[in-house]
């Protein structure tokens, strides 16, 4: 594999990761973080860090909006639910056994 086919092989794969977590507006971030230590959030700052790295600006709002499909603020009031106190539990172990 050539550099120009694995650089579309990954965008493919990074396109097929959004809409599957687009697909599965159920999982939460915080079940994310918990699992797999990163979060919808996380992949909105790798995008824009990969922005940069192309000596393109765009602002976290824009980046979080290419990765959740629409602005951040709505995602939250129409997908987003209070994390429980053992999705809180959960995470925060994960937090304490990374240290």
């Amino acid at each position: 594999m050539n550099e120009q086919q694995k650089l579309v092989a990954e965008a493919s794969a990074f396109r097929q990761l959004l809409k599957h977590l687009d697909e599965n507006k159920d999982v939460q971030n915080i079940d994310l973080m918990i699992l797999a230590d990163f979060c919808r959030n996380c992949l909105s700052k790798w995008y824009m860090a990969g922005a940069k790295e192309q000596d393109v600006e765009i602002n976290y709002d824009q980046a979080r909006e290419a990765v959740y499909g629409m602005p951040y603020s709505e995602w939250k009031d129409n997908h987003q639910l209070t994390a429980t106190p053992e999705q809180m539990a959960a995470f925060e172990a994960r937090q304490a056994a990374r240290k």
